[in-house]
This record gives C-alpha cells, structure tokens and sequence, in this order.
C-alpha cells in the first residue's frame, strides 16, 4: 500500500513546520532561513553578533510576512548560552521541527601551529555545539511527524583540503555523528543529515579566494569550474528537510560542483 501523501505537492512545502537555524545571520544560514521561509517554515534564528541579527530578522520579516521570524543572539560554543536559546524556545512555546546545524568556525594553520586552545575551541564550534543543539533539540523534534535536523559539515570531513586538520576531523566527526543519530532517533520519527560543501561564495571564503592564483587551483580541482553559491547549499539543506525527502536519513549530500568525484 502506499503511504505517500496523496497531495505530493504537500510535500514540497515546509508550512506548519518551525526551523532554528545556527549560524543564520550571513552566508549558508542565511540563505537557508531564506530557503525555508520561502516553503513556508517559520523561522527561530541564533547567531552571535544580537544586533546584526536583528536586522536581518527584521528583513526577513518583510520579504516573508507570511512566516513568522524570531531571533535570539547566542555564542553556541558556551554551553549557558546554548542553554537559553532553548530556554527561549520553551518561553515562546514554539512547536519546533526542524534544527538545521550551521554554526561554526575555523583557524587554518599548520597542524604543528595549533595550540591546544586554538584546537579545542575550533572542536567546540563545528562539533560539540551540534552534539549539544541535538540533544538540546530532540524532546521538541520527537514530538513533530516529520522532524529533521541537517548538520552543515564540510569537503574537508572526506579528503585533505588545505583548512588544517583541526576543521576536517571535527567535520568528519559531525558526519559521524549524523550517521549514528539517524540510526538512533529513526524510532523517534527523527530524520538526521548533513551536506558537506567545498568552496562557497561567503565572507569567510572571499580572503582565500581573492588570490587569483589560489583560485585557480580550486576551480581546476572543480569539474563545474565555479564556485558555489550559499544559496545551492541552501537548497540541499532544504530538500533534507522536505517530506518529500521522508526516507532519506544518515546521509552526507555533497555540494561540492564535483570535487569529491574528481579523478585524474
């Protein structure tokens, strides 16, 4: 028998669902609130800097008057401050669905560079905040027919890029991560992916891509021979999110224009 929605284009909406997006202020979150919001999803936004995130709340309120938007600036490398984000979140009494792991950071060096603290704090950001917003999430997320939580990870979780070794292997371990709550949670009606993009066209990505010679090197190891948009990205998050992507779970969605599958 078959148990799809009659009405598939339910499907490729969001409404009835509310997002909170890390990191959603600029670059990849914030093309993913705008992302969900144009399906229909209400939108409970976190990122550090409270006063610029204000003005984007307050933009995406106007290009979307149908969704709701809140927002709440928080450093989610601090567990208190993870905490009263969902503090927050039970205040407002928001039936939240869908948890998308965007917050993160990096400090490219050599691996005989990093100190310990430059190292830990580069796990606490890309690792131990989404270990910590999942777990944080899931008595919300269980209580929702179609929940999901997609993990931003990285190109440099599968193979050497030049981000130092502190980025890919805390980025390797949110993939992991994905992998094992996506078989756990598959009971609570949880669904867990991740995408992993290569070079995107975002603030943190414009010092090294400003060297036209570095530049060339990437577009040479990048079949599509371009660099990618936060917006891509954005999508793949959001078809994660869709039920129409209801039977997909644990998996990592390259958005990478072909990198991982080039072969000489």
């Amino acid at each position: 028998m078959n148990s799809l929605p009659y009405n598939r284009a339910d499907a490729w909406q969001l409404r009835g669902h509310t997002a909170l997006v890390t990191g959603a202020s600029k670059g990849i979150g914030l093309a993913t609130a705008r992302e969900l919001a144009g399906l229909g999803a209400d939108l409970l936004l976190v990122a550090r800097d409270e006063d610029y995130l204000e003005q984007v709340r307050v933009e995406l309120a106007e290009d979307f008057p149908a969704v709701q938007v809140l927002a709440c600036g928080a450093d989610l490398a601090e567990a208190e401050e993870r905490l009263a984000v969902f503090d927050w979140i039970a205040d407002l009494g928001a039936p939240l669905s869908l948890l998308v792991n965007n917050a993160g950071g990096n400090q490219p060096a050599a691996t005989l560079d990093y100190t310990d603290e430059a190292c830990q704090a580069i796990f606490e950001q890309n690792l131990f905040s989404a270990f910590a917003m999942c777990r944080l999430a899931h008595p919300h997320l269980v209580q929702h027919a179609n929940a999901a939580i997609v993990n931003v990870g990285s190109v440099s979780a599968v193979t050497h890029v030049r981000t130092g070794s502190p980025y890919g292997m805390s980025k390797a371990a949110l993939h992991q991560l994905t992998r094992n709550l996506a078989a756990e949670w598959a009971v609570d009606g949880i669904r867990v992916n991740a995408v992993a993009p290569w070079y995107i066209r975002t603030q943190r990505s414009e010092p090294a891509l400003a060297d036209p010679d570095y530049l060339d090197e990437v577009l040479d190891r990048t079949p599509l021979r371009r660099i990618g948009e936060p917006e891509e990205v954005a999508a793949a998050i959001a078809f994660l999110c869709l039920p129409a992507a209801g039977y997909v779970t644990g998996q990592v969605l390259a958005v990478d224009g072909g990198f991982l599958s080039y072969g000489f």
